[in-house]
């Protein structure tokens, strides 16, 4: 197999305040869908660099990670990639954050808005991929791992070489 397969990996905030998640409403293909602040690792950034990053960009929120809910393993059909099946691998860390900042949301994103576990249940059909809310659930459930279990190499964080 000459073929080298990769999957994409992504990361999200899972934050809560006072029963609420703070999740965002985006267009995704041709639909307006609901996920956490989400999105992919960048080169150069570690996972928690990342997931602070989209935060912000998604919801205007500067996002403090304190541990990690999971990692998750799923494959979706992606619409902005022409049909084609993509597999994802998606870190979600818990955190919490203050007060929005006032500032643009990154392309494609309508708005912030806080939602029970009840209410974004109701609306399953309209998430992003059914991992948004297995994330709330782990969260829910207490799962928790240290930060200190995702580790960074520096190399990682270095510019890339020319290739």
């Amino acid at each position: 197999m000459s073929e080298v397969w990769k999957p994409s990996v992504t990361v999200a905030a899972i934050i809560e305040r006072q029963g609420r998640f703070l999740m965002v409403e985006e267009y995704s293909g041709d639909a307006i869908r609901i996920n956490q602040p989400a999105g992919h690792l960048e080169p150069g950034e570690s996972l928690v660099q990342a997931v602070v990053r989209e935060a912000l960009e998604e919801s205007a929120h500067v996002f403090t990670p304190t541990a990690l809910v999971g990692t998750y393993l799923s494959r979706n059909v992606s619409s902005s990639r022409g049909g084609m099946s993509v597999t994802y691998l998606r870190f979600a860390f818990a955190g919490s954050v203050g007060e929005p900042l006032e500032q643009a949301l990154d392309e494609g994103i309508l708005r912030a808005v806080w939602m029970t576990r009840d209410e974004l249940a109701a609306c399953a059909e309209r998430h992003r991929s059914p991992l948004v809310l297995r994330c709330v659930d782990d969260y829910l459930r207490g799962q928790r791992a240290p930060l200190a279990l995702v580790h960074t190499d520096p190399s990682a964080l270095g510019a890339l070489p020319d290739d």
